[in-house]
């Protein structure tokens, strides 16, 4: 069942890992402009557009303290030959460090931390940062793609289609060590994984989710079971178990390209506004995120200054609706509504 009311914040009082402390109240952004995950140049002033699209402004509003910490300063080798058909490894891969370092010391610090890319390679970097503070973490990926290709299975060479495979630990013996990634050993279980939205998925990719069980959703599940079903029983498969801090990486072409078009990699039938809000609600009344990826904006790929304008505010609305923005607004809390005859009163005063 979907975590909610009485039985969250019974669930919130029980969760007692080091991850929780002070998040409530606290959160941090931090920008990665970066593209050579993939192909397509604009993709690294997602950061900027997020940042000008009031993002900031939307999460203060929030009644939480947020701290921006900039974007961070990437290194493009000039000579980065491909590895097995893997472009750009080297620039990729130290990114992904340099990412790492910075998730592990916000989420150590105690902040909910919102990680704007950038393209979708710096899952690798965001989520294993995370769990170098919470190994116990789980991870949904909200996403029109797999992005669990390995070196050997990619069409493309594009580490933006790699990410969830440096992660798992079953994958171990699939990839070979690739020059820029001997910092990062594999580190989750394909349990600890759920996707939502797929209807882009690559032979190798569906080969390895139907081999290695991982529990998805593609967008056929969800006109089948419903979006309010998918989360019931993403939250069984997640935290059944144990209740344990959630990443959640959300690439913005999850959403159908007429909500979302200025992105890299759009694909047909995608998720509803109202869906893809559902999903981001229903993780924050779980009282256990901790980590957010918003990812793949791309303001070059708008064809109008409009589109741009739909895709940059439709990631605003979900990486605010994570964080506790409600469809029923989010208000200053009122005690008790004035009587008339006291507001009688005090006119007559």
């Amino acid at each position: 069942m979907a975590l909610r009311g009485p039985l969250s914040r019974i669930l919130r009082t029980q969760y007692s890992h080091t991850c929780q402390q002070s998040r409530a109240q606290s959160v941090a952004v931090l920008g990665a402009p970066f593209c050579q995950g993939q192909k397509r140049r604009g993709v690294e002033h997602g950061p900027k557009v997020l940042r000008d699209a009031g993002l900031i402004e939307r999460l203060s509003g929030l009644d939480y303290s947020v701290h921006d910490f900039g974007d961070l300063n990437f290194h493009h080798f000039e000579k980065d030959e491909p590895f097995m058909h893997v472009k750009f490894p080297r620039t990729v891969g130290t990114a992904n460090k340099k990412l790492s370092g910075a998730v592990s010391r916000a989420v150590g610090a105690g902040h909910t931390l919102v990680m704007l890319g950038g393209d979708h390679s710096l899952a690798m970097g965001s989520v294993e940062g995370h769990a170098q503070q919470c190994p116990d973490l789980c991870l949904i990926w909200v996403d029109a793609h797999a992005d669990v290709n390995t070196p050997m299975t990619s069409p493309s060479g594009n580490l933006h289609g790699q990410p969830v495979a440096f992660m798992l630990k079953e994958l171990q013996d699939k990839m070979p060590n690739v020059p820029g990634f001997s910092w990062m050993k594999p580190f989750l279980s394909c349990r600890d994984l759920v996707y939502i939205g797929l209807r882009d998925v690559d032979p190798g990719e569906h080969h390895l989710l139907k081999n290695l069980g991982i529990q998805y959703f593609s967008m056929r599940d969800i006109d089948r079971l419903g979006i309010q079903r998918v989360m019931e029983v993403t939250f069984d498969h997640l935290l059944a178990r144990k209740q344990r801090p959630i990443h959640l990486s959300f690439d913005i072409d999850a959403f159908d390209p007429s909500l979302a078009p200025a992105t890299g990699t759009p694909v047909n039938g995608g998720l509803t506004y109202r869906e893809g809000i559902y999903i981001t609600e229903e993780i924050h009344n779980t009282g256990l995120l901790s980590v957010m990826d918003m990812v793949e904006v791309n303001p070059s790929m708008g064809a109008s200054p409009e589109a741009v304008a739909a895709t940059t505010s439709l990631a605003v609305d979900v990486i605010a609706s994570s964080l506790g923005q409600t469809r029923e607004g989010a208000h200053v809390s009122i005690h008790e509504i004035p009587s008339v005859k006291e507001d009688t009163e005090q006119l007559c005063l």
